[in-house]
């Protein structure tokens, strides 16, 4: 019985949610891959999306700790001789390679994280899915009053 947190992300506001997703609506997420596209609707019990929404899997990372990594076939832990700009891993010093744990671009039920984005559907005019808080919306309302302030 895989249970997954399923960190959401929204383009338009910038935010992201995490929600819960327990069997049986985690056996839906089970086999699918980096850079797959699953309807909005699959995850209807936990968060309402209006129809034509669409997720996209952009990673995860397991039980374990190690990330899942796109050019990575299937659903294995492998360790892989990493250097700079590699996902997962900031050597200290410039050169400097580490033989790291990572995943591949499979979900599995040995993930416990899997990020992915909305994607809107093109004749969408509303706002966003996932609003702004309180305070990014103090944060927005109060840097336009000091520009304000500023030219006059």
């Amino acid at each position: 019985m895989p249970t997954f947190k399923l960190v959401l992300n929204d383009p338009v506001s910038g935010r992201a949610k995490q929600l819960e997703v327990k069997d049986p609506i985690a056996q839906r997420f089970v086999g699918l891959r980096i850079g797959d596209e699953i309807d909005g609707g699959a995850v209807k019990e936990v968060l309402e999306l209006p129809p034509g929404f669409k997720i996209r899997i952009t990673g995860g990372s397991g039980i374990d700790g190690a990330p899942m990594l796109p050019n990575i076939e299937g659903a294995v832990k492998k360790y892989l001789l990493m250097n700079e700009g590699g996902l997962g891993y900031h050597p200290e010093r410039r050169g400097m390679r580490k033989r790291k744990l990572v995943r591949g671009n499979t979900i599995s039920d040995q993930i416990v994280q899997v990020n992915a984005i909305l994607i809107y559907p093109k004749d969408w005019k509303e706002g966003p899915i996932i609003p702004l808080g309180d305070k990014e919306l103090q944060k927005l309302s109060g840097g336009e009053q000091k520009a304000e302030e500023k030219q006059q």
